[in-house]
C-alpha cells in the first residue's frame, strides 16, 4: 500500500493563512494531506506541540509564519525561529524527527509558495516514510515533550537571547560560546534525566539496566540518578534488599 503523510500545520493568521486561502481561489494544485490550525503568530506555537504531534499521529509538523519583518506583532516570527531553534537541539540529541520539522515564511500574496511549500515538504515526508511507532522512538518523544514543558528548559528558552543581546550589571556580555555550551548542556541533562523517568514508568531498575537502555556508563548515569533522587522524583525500592540498589519512580 502506498503511503500517504499526515501532516500538522500551524498557520500565522495575518500571512501564511492568507496565503493558503490565496493558493485556494487561485485553484494551485497541492497535496491535500496537510491539516490546518490557525494561531495569530508563529511565535505563539509553543515547541511542545511537535512532539504532541507526532506522538499523536501526524508524521510531520510545519510551521509557517510572516517574513522576517514583517510580523504583525514586530517580532512574533523571530521568537518562533529561536524557540524552533532550542526544539531542533532537543530532536538532534535524541538523534529523532529533526527532518519531519519545518519552520518558513509565507505573505499574504504568495499562494504559490505556499503550495510550493506544502509540495515538497510532502515529498520529504513521504521519502522518509512513517514516523516510527516504536516504544523507543515514542519514549524519546515523551522525553522532548516532558523536558520542554519543564521549567529549567523554558527558562533556558526565554533568556538564551537576552543574555546573547544584553550586557549584565556590570556591562558584561555572555560569551555565545558559554551560552551554546550552557544550553547544550542542559539540553542534555533534561532529557536524560526524563528518559530515566519514563523508562521507570514500567517497573524499577538498576543504576547498571537504566545505563545501558541509555547507552550511558554507569559513570554517565549516576549523576543524573542523584539529582533526581535529590528532586524527590525518584527513591530507592524498599521491597528490594539484593546488591544492587533498584530505583523507583516517587509518587
Amino acid at each position: 500500500m502506498s503511503f500517504e503523510p499526515k501532516i500538522l500545520s500551524f498557520l500565522c493568521n495575518w500571512c501564511a493563512y492568507a496565503g493558503a486561502d490565496l493558493a485556494g481561489i487561485s485553484r494551485f494544485q497541492y497535496p491535500p494531506n496537510t491539516r490546518v490550525i490557525r494561531v495569530m503568530c508563529s511565535g505563539r506555537v509553543d515547541p511542545v506541540f511537535v512532539p504532541m504531534a507526532l506522538l499523536a499521529g501526524f508524521d510531520g509538523v510545519m510551521i509557517l509564519g510572516c517574513h522576517p519583518g514583517d510580523c504583525h506583532y514586530l517580532s512574533g516570527n523571530i521568537q518562533a525561529q529561536q524557540k524552533i531553534s532550542f526544539l531542533r537541539k532537543l530532536l538532534s540529541a535524541e538523534g529523532i524527527g529533526e527532518d519531519r520539522l519545518v519552520l518558513d515564511w509565507v505573505s499574504a500574496g504568495e499562494g504559490q509558495r505556499f503550495a510550493e511549500l506544502v509540495r515538497g515538504f510532502t515529498e520529504q515526508i513521504r521519502s522518509l516514510g512513517p514516523f516510527p511507532a516504536t516504544e523507543e522512538a515514542r519514549g524519546k518523544l515523551r522525553a522532548i515533550q516532558a523536558s520542554l514543558e519543564g521549567e529549567k528548559i523554558r527558562w533556558m528558552m526565554g533568556k538564551a537571547p537576552e543574555l546573547l543581546e544584553k550586557d549584565n550589571v556590570y556591562g558584561e556580555r555572555t560569551s555565545p560560546e558559554k551560552v551554546r555550551e550552557a544550553l547544550e548542556a542542559t539540553v542534555r541533562e533534561e532529557l536524560r534525566k526524563n528518559r530515566i523517568l519514563g523508562l521507570l514508568e514500567a517497573g524499577t531498575m538498576t543504576a547498571a539496566e537504566i545505563g545501558r537502555k541509555l547507552n550511558l556508563s554507569l559513570k554517565e548515569t549516576l549523576p543524573h540518578l542523584i539529582s533526581l533522587v535529590g528532586e524527590g522524583r525518584i527513591g530507592f525500592d524498599p521491597a528490594e534488599e539484593g546488591r544492587y540498589p533498584r530505583y523507583v519512580r516517587s509518587g
